[in-house]
């Protein structure tokens, strides 16, 4: 039986955009320096960021695996992986984060689209309690932007509204998928606030200043 397109779905990213990620990586990053020092930390990140270039997303479990192939017998590595197993997700929510779920839920069907790896994304996404908050309606890509054909496979709609920190994914969807997208620009989190990465990218159709804002706009967009 073929499900009839809704008249519009709700796509709602993640990090810095329902969860405040800066946050959860200050954390981290105070947290490897207390366990292996200032200089542990910069080879960390630097790993990090060798895995964010290559395959292109936050691996945080993964970077750590690699540093431990350089340190395998050094067992205070155990103590950074239980601390992101263990951190609270949930804490770290923007203001009204599950509020505006929850609006957007009684308007039209509500997923959430997210970047990054497999494993420890659904799990943050499961202990910040949004992957109930969304009734389980939950996606995650290396990158969005080139999977729209699934997005539109499993919640097909006439139109879409993309929510996200990151305006050059807005404006990648944007350039697909047209006017059959409205997308909003949540001005929080780093690459938010990066003045000349915002202005390499055409504006998003709207902009606001708190995810919390989406709730007095649900009903316009």
């Amino acid at each position: 039986m073929t499900v009839p397109p809704a008249d519009v779905a709700f796509l709602v990213d993640v990090d810095n955009t329902l969860l405040d990620n800066g946050a959860v990586v200050a954390g981290l990053r105070r947290h490897l320096r207390d366990t292996v020092g200032a200089d542990g930390e910069h080879r960390y990140w630097e790993i990090f960021e060798e895995l964010f270039r290559d395959p292109g997303f936050a691996d945080y479990l993964g970077a750590l695996q690699r540093y431990s192939l350089e340190h395998p017998r050094d067992p205070r590595l155990f103590e950074i992986s239980l601390f992101l197993l263990n951190y609270p997700f949930a804490e770290h929510l923007y203001p009204r984060a599950l509020d505006v779920l929850a609006q957007l839920r009684t308007r039209a069907p509500v997923a959430i689209v997210s970047d990054g790896d497999v494993v420890f994304q659904p799990y943050k996404v499961k202990r910040s309690g949004l992957w109930d908050a969304a009734a389980g309606h939950v996606l995650i890509y290396i990158h969005k932007e080139q999977m729209l054909d699934d997005i539109e496979r499993r919640y097909p709609a006439r139109r879409y509204v993309m929510v996200d920190d990151k305006i050059y994914v807005l404006a990648a969807i944007k350039a697909i998928w047209k006017e059959r997208v409205t997308t909003v620009f949540v001005r929080q989190g780093h690459y938010a606030l990066d003045a000349r990465l915002v202005a390499a990218s055409p504006p998003a159709d709207v902009t606001v200043e708190a995810i919390g804002d989406m709730i007095e706009l649900a009903d316009s967009l």
